[in-house]
């Protein structure tokens, strides 16, 4: 990584472009010969925050007990053999479509 006084290695030290850098971002933005960022690099930028990782972390926690309720609540309305059995969800999911099938064959007859 470059030290924040050789930013650009073809600019000479001291020199304003090679300094530039070092001001923010919005002290510049009316100026030609400073590239905005990108939306992909502000986003690369804020998600590579401990503040932003921290809060997806959480996000994912609070999506996966989500999932993993919605599973347990699905298994309680399958009947199993024997009836404490626990299903993986693949298998859940399997006996759901079958036990569907069924409950739409008893009705059609």
């Amino acid at each position: 990584m470059l030290s924040p006084d050789r930013a650009h290695p073809g600019v000479p030290r001291g020199h304003a472009d090679a300094q530039q850098h070092l001001v923010p971002d919005d002290v510049h933005r009316g100026s030609a010969h400073v590239p905005a960022l990108s939306r992909e690099e502000k986003r690369r930028r804020r998600r590579a925050t401990a503040k932003y990782r921290s809060a997806h972390a959480t996000r994912e926690r609070v999506r996966v007990v989500a999932f993993n309720v919605a599973f347990a609540e699905l298994r309680k309305l399958l009947p199993t053999i024997p009836p404490n059995k626990r299903l993986s969800k693949i298998e859940t999911l399997r006996l759901a479509l079958c036990y569907i099938s069924y409950l739409n064959h008893v009705l059609s007859v």
